[in-house]
Parts: structure tokens; C-alpha cells; sequence
């Protein structure tokens, strides 16, 4: 089947390697320096064909029949698809006890490289993001921070075939962990009509292990309902046209509750005795007025005195030796949680995005 050129850059993607924080959906798994450094070794088995198994064989011919397709060429397709240890692997969580550390964390994407990217990106793409910041109402910080840390601005959108990813985790998911196979199994079925509304070959497009695709890192379901024609060539290509992918970020923000001219967190201190533990429960959830957390007794800001919203009382931990940093996340920092289900993937998508803005404002 031929490809169309506006999406041909999805079949070059096969060199890439996958990126330590990737999706499990929008609320993504959220991946330590320790699980980073685990998902280099050792060597993982190869894989190995699913064939003609009776659930895929099931779920294709059921698949196709809602959709009106060929169902026998649809199970012939999926037949090929690859089993992979690997994605079985990668899919877990954490060793437990590993101690999370926000420093080190933030130092792998407030970093040089990425900073001097990051300023290239929003250089070539001004004007799409001061577009989006006027119609959606985020940032363009925000939505530069966001791209920056998901996929170095495109130099890391992941290598693996995502129909094998996503048939891996449908039918072939690890025990171990909650089971996930009825979410990656819906994900498998946005995947292939993205792919016949495209005119796709399955085989060829290229994601994180997860199947989380293009500069945004958008799941399929994501890509089906938020991905957005920004640039107006009557195509949405978030692979190939960073102002698509500027755009259905902001769209995919301001779809999940993004509040425009809100601030996404404050700085604050732990009080002299330690943060109180029922500030903490909440977790990055917004719950507390101002005028709560001071009789609580924290010192607020000016700026976060006069918020009128509620607040979280975010801890981000530095190791099992150094003290915790702690911020007061707004409702869009909570949206940003949408995205991917992290506070420190929130903070780093911050702190990079006010990092670039700082370093435009001093030129």
C-alpha cells in the first residue's frame, strides 16, 4: 500500500531509541534514574511471532467486524506481530526502595544539551507556539518544556514497532504488576484505525516501548482524540510537523482542564518542625486554600497568599540523606499530571520551560 509523503518520515524512525520516561497512556508510568539504568542490561531475549492464537484471532475478527474491515487479512496482519521480552520488561515498575531523588532528576533535562535544543526548537517554531499560547492559553514554556523532556525535541521518539508493543502488552502482558492488558488492548485498536485513516502499514511506524508515538508522545487514543492540524495543510502529522505537535499538546492540556494566566506551582519551606504530614496526603491533587496552609503554618509567598484557587503541598524527595524540596502545584500543575501521572515529571517540564524562557529573555 502506498504512504503519503506527509507521513513518510514515520517509517525513518527505526534508528531511535526509546526514552527513559515514556507513556503507558497520559498518566504514564513514571521511570526512576534506577529503572533507567536497569533497562540497559542484560540482553533480552528475542521475539517471536504471535501467529494465529485464538484470542488475537478473536479480537481481530471481532475488531473487524465492528469496523467493517477484511477480517482475515486484519488476523493475517496480526499474526506477524512481534512478542517482545523486552516491552514485557521495560513495562514494570521500579525495584521498591529505590530512593527517589528530584536532583538528579531534574539534572538529566535541565541540562546543557537539552537547553541549547530547546532554545533551536522554540526559535524555529515562534510563531506556532505563540499561537497556541493565544488560543489555548498555555505557555509556550510550558509546551516547549513538555516536548523537551518527552523526546529531546524529537531526537528520541522511540524504536520500537509499535503494532509489537502494543500487541505485547494487550495479550502478552507480565505478571507481576496490575494487569493492564484491557487498556493497551483499546490502545491496539486506536492504533490500527490510525493507521487504516492514514493509510499506514502497521509494521512501519516506530514509538516507545509503550506505543507512545511522535514528538509529543502522544498514545494512539491520545493522537485519535487530541492531535490537532496546527499548521492548516489538512494533515496532522505530530512525527514530521512540530506545529501539530505544538498545537495537540496545548489542545491535549486545555481539553484536560489547563487554566489560562494560572501559574503551575510556587516555591515554599518546610515549616521549622517538618512539613505536617496531612498536607501531604492529598498527594499532588489540589485541595488546600491559602488561607489553610498558613493557619497550618506555612509561610507563603506573596504571589501564593493571593491565589484564589486551591493548592497541592507537593513533596519531591533528594535521596535518603538530603532534605525534600517542596512546591505548592496550582490546578496546572495538576493538569500537567494529566499528561503523565508524576509530580517530578511535572516540576522537570517546568523547570526546563521557565529555563529556556530565562535564557531567551537574556539574550
Amino acid at each position: 500500500m502506498p504512504f503519503p509523503s506527509r507521513i513518510a518520515t514515520l517509517l525513518l524512525l527505526s534508528a531511535a531509541i526509546s526514552l527513559p520516561v515514556q507513556a503507558a497512556e497520559h498518566r504514564k508510568t513514571h521511570r526512576t534514574p534506577a529503572k533507567k539504568a536497569a533497562s540497559a542490561a542484560p540482553r533480552d531475549k528475542p521475539g517471536h511471532a504471535f501467529g494465529p492464537r485464538e484470542d488475537m484471532m478473536r479480537y481481530a475478527a471481532e475488531l473487524a467486524a465492528a469496523q467493517g474491515w477484511d477480517a482475515a487479512e486484519l488476523q493475517g496482519q496480526l499474526a506477524q506481530a512481534q512478542s517482545l521480552p523486552v516491552v514485557q520488561r521495560l513495562i514494570m515498575p521500579a525495584p521498591s526502595g529505590a530512593a527517589k531523588d528530584w536532583a538528579a532528576y531534574r539534572a538529566r533535562f535541565v541540562e546543557p544539551r537539552r537547553l541549547q535544543a530547546g532554545l533551536a526548537f522554540w526559535a524555529e517554531n515562534e510563531a506556532a507556539l505563540a499561537q497556541a499560547e493565544q488560543r489555548f492559553g498555555v505557555p509556550a514554556e510550558v509546551i516547549a518544556g513538555l516536548i523537551g523532556v518527552e523526546t529531546f525535541y524529537g531526537r528520541i521518539m522511540g524504536g520500537f514497532r509499535v503494532v509489537d508493543a502494543l500487541a505485547t502488552l494487550a495479550f502478552d502482558f507480565p505478571t507481576g504488576r496490575s494487569d493492564r492488558s484491557e487498556f493497551f488492548r483499546g490502545e491496539l485498536t486506536e492504533f490500527l484505525k490510525l493507521c487504516r485513516r492514514e493509510h499506514l502499514d502497521p509494521f512501519s511506524v516506530k514509538g516507545s516501548y509503550a506505543g507512545a508515538m511522535g514528538l509529543p508522545q502522544f498514545m494512539p487514543g491520545s493522537w485519535n482524540r487530541y492531535a490537532i492540524d496546527f499548521n492548516g495543510d489538512g494533515h496532522v502529522d505530530l512525527v514530521a510537523e512540530p506545529a501539530d505537535a505544538i498545537g495537540s499538546v496545548a489542545n491535549y492540556l486545555a481539553e484536560h482542564g489547563w487554566k489560562r494566566d494560572m501559574p503551575v506551582s510556587y516555591t515554599i519551606s518546610a515549616p521549622t518542625g517538618g512539613m505536617p504530614a496531612q498536607l501531604l496526603l492529598p498527594d499532588i491533587k489540589p485541595t488546600f486554600g491559602s488561607a489553610e496552609l498558613q493557619a497550618a503554618g506555612l509561610a507563603l509567598p506573596d504571589v501564593a497568599r493571593e491565589h484564589l484557587g486551591p493548592l497541592a503541598v507537593v513533596e519531591l524527595q533528594n535521596g535518603a540523606k538530603q532534605r525534600p524540596t517542596y512546591v505548592l502545584g496550582t490546578e496546572n500543575f495538576y493538569t500537567l499530571t494529566r499528561y503523565n501521572w508524576s509530580a517530578y515529571y511535572a516540576m522537570a517540564v517546568v523547570e526546563l520551560g521557565r529555563s529556556l524562557a530565562a535564557l531567551r529573555a537574556a539574550r
